[in-house]
């Protein structure tokens, strides 16, 4: 799988733009604020339909402009297909083959996208938000389903949190709305965990070797899923519905004195443990960086056992964050089989063979220039 061609017009600092890139390494050198960021941003987009770095979609668009859009050329299982992207004041428009989607789950999964940034490293002693985003934003690449659940569970818990809000300034309010409320809740939080801890499975199977492997032997890494309603990885779906439906009428008043829903799978986390220890609180920051780093490497060999192409992978000024030995673990792994994109402000301390073969693009105030006419 990869993008052949890259079109933008005024997205972010690019009123416009068209590329064509290497099927393997891309890099892209340019100082900070000059748009590497925003290009990966975009690539990032036309798989998600939303940005990594900002909720607000108006902010996409060029300051001085209407519209903004982003089309992309795709070769994925020996096709080739266009997606494109439309950000303008009245919404967004999410395009495959011409044709507009309307709903996310018909467009996610489409172009598969494995990000790596510094922020990334935040990962594991990040807030528990971020591993949150990590898990739905995957599942949603492999199980376009799970977008689906997902957006019902949010807009019915949005429902029900401003509804308890009212229950705690009035008391006396019926209570009937509210057990609709749950009900309605219950079958989508069982399918959001289902298809959760079949992902862990899948990420414990390829993350546990890798993180073997760059830490040389040495540590055993283990991810655990921490349920709010402590509810186990072994129960079906019938089984978790029944839990959570008794443990919604237990804390009622509870949740009524406090105005808000106090389980379910917003409320939950990963746990990373190395050697049985925490790594959140007791790992340095060197085993925290390669649990990262390993969690990033499985998902791209998670994508790939479920949809037999491997994702594109954008390393956002990410490999000067990591040590010599962790960064060309890194670069061995995607060799020859992935496409990648590397932005970075030089490649003068980065030795390794991978980035021979480079196809390079330098950045100046969002202008790209393509191989080394910019030296």
């Amino acid at each position: 799988m990869y993008i052949n061609q890259l079109n933008l017009r005024n997205f972010r600092n690019y009123e416009q733009l068209h590329l064509s890139f290497h099927d393997k390494i891309n890099v892209i050198i340019g100082d900070n604020a000059q748009g590497k960021t925003n290009l990966m941003e975009s690539i990032y987009m036309l798989a998600f339909s939303k940005s990594h770095r900002t909720s607000r979609d108006k902010e996409l668009i060029h300051w001085d402009k209407e519209y903004a859009t982003i089309e992309g050329n795709i070769h994925k299982r020996k096709r080739t297909f266009p997606l494109e992207i439309v950000l303008s004041a009245k919404g967004k428009k999410a395009k495959l083959n011409h044709l507009e989607q309307k709903r996310l789950s018909d467009y996610i999964g489409a172009l598969n996208v494995v990000m790596f940034a510094p922020e990334d490293l935040n990962l594991v002693k990040g807030s528990p938000q971020i591993r949150r985003r990590f898990i739905d934003m995957e599942i949603g690449q492999i199980q376009p389903t799970y977008i689906y659940h997902l957006g019902q569970y949010q807009k019915i818990l949005k429902q029900r949190n401003a509804l308890l809000k009212n229950l705690q300034r009035n008391k006396q309010l019926d209570r009937t709305m509210l057990h609709v409320l749950t009900d309605q809740v219950l079958d989508h939080i069982a399918i959001i965990h289902e298809k959760r801890f079949l992902f862990l499975d899948l990420l414990r199977k390829w993350a546990t070797p890798i993180h073997q492997g760059i830490s040389r032997h040495k540590e055993t890494l283990e991810i655990t899923y921490d349920s709010s309603a402590r509810v186990s990885e072994d129960w079906n779906k019938e089984k978790i519905r029944n839990i959570y439906q008794n443990k919604f009428f237990e804390i009622e008043n509870k949740e009524v004195e406090r105005g808000t829903t106090l389980l379910g799978p917003h409320r939950d986390d990963l746990m990373f443990f190395v050697n049985g220890k925490d790594v959140q609180t007791y790992g340095s920051q060197g085993q925290q960086r390669t649990t990262a780093l390993s969690l990033k490497l499985a998902e791209i060999e998670l994508i790939y056992s479920e949809v037999n192409e491997y994702p594109i992978l954008l390393l956002d000024d990410v490999l000067s964050e990591l040590d010599d030995f962790r960064q060309s673990h890194l670069l061995n792994t995607i060799q020859g089989k992935v496409q990648t994109f590397v932005s970075t402000t030089s490649v003068d301390g980065i030795k390794h063979e991978t980035l021979v073969q480079a196809e390079l693009f330098r950045v100046k105030n969002g202008m790209v220039v393509q191989g080394n006419e910019g030296e």
